[in-house]
């Protein structure tokens, strides 16, 4: 992912929508947050099946056990999230992946620093994580600003690199804490912790973006006895064959006329 985008254009559109933070300071969950702080850079990854993996020898840092995607359709606008939307993407990545998100002991969220953002999204949650007694959340957003197109997969990249370090990472800027965090299990940590879990430690990633495009992975530490047992699992497994869709495709675009046209 990489994002080196025209900074008059990105600063100029984001005000424009009324995003743009206009004291210049990225917080998110923060009870006086006030809009989000571009920022660019890179992040890269390499995505392998975990068998391959395996067999190549390679460093694992982690594992992907689940992801959920969605889109929220039509509403109120292209920057006005849906928690509808969010939830289903986060239940389709748990239950997809058969995981109970009470058993997930951090979530690095997409929190940008909006007020009605931020608030959305721990309704979404407070949702999908019911029942959880205590889940500690953070945005890297708080100490690099909205990386754009490099949100998602620096997220990603903190999660990894936090269970490598057995530590969980501190948000900034979380003195007075966004009101809608009162009364939920989710705690923004202002310093870093141990990481502690019984087996290996499990994280969620969430990276929603315009017109409520909404994407949640859930990433686990990679160790070697588990990995084993889930690649035997995986190969011992029956795919069953369904039906397939065929599905027509029609537009109208501009001055064209039909699908062809776009060709």
């Amino acid at each position: 992912a990489v994002n080196r985008a025209d900074d008059l254009f990105i600063h100029v559109g984001f005000t424009a929508l009324g995003a743009q933070s206009p004291t210049g300071r990225s917080r998110p969950f923060h009870a006086e947050a006030d809009g989000l702080v571009p920022g660019e850079g890179a992040g890269f990854v390499v995505l392998e099946r975990l068998s391959d993996a395996l067999a190549n020898g390679r460093n694992i840092l982690g594992v992907i056990r689940g992801a959920g995607l969605s889109n929220d359709g039509r509403g109120r606008g292209m920057l006005a999230p849906s928690a509808e939307g969010q939830v289903r993407a986060m239940r389709t990545a748990y239950e997809g992946a058969g995981i109970d998100p009470r058993s997930v002991q951090y979530v690095e969220c997409h929190a940008t620093g909006t007020k009605v953002g931020d608030a959305t999204e721990i309704a979404s949650m407070s949702e999908v994580f019911s029942g959880a007694e205590q889940v500690r959340i953070g945005s890297l957003k708080a100490n690099t600003g909205h990386l754009i197109t490099v949100a998602g997969v620096a997220g990603v990249i903190k999660v990894v690199e936090a269970m490598r370090r057995g530590e969980l990472p501190p948000t900034p800027h979380v003195d007075k804490p966004h009101p809608a965090l009162s009364g939920t299990p989710f705690r923004v940590l202002p310093r870093r912790e141990p990481w502690h879990a019984d087996g290996p430690r499990l994280a969620g990633v969430s990276a929603f973006g315009f017109g409520g495009n909404n994407a949640h992975v859930i990433v686990e530490e990679f160790r070697l006895a588990h990995a084993q047992a889930l690649v035997a699992a995986q190969s011992g497994s029956r795919i069953e064959s369904e039906p397939l869709a065929l599905v027509a495709l029609g537009a109208r675009v501009g001055t064209g006329q039909s699908a062809a046209d776009l060709v």
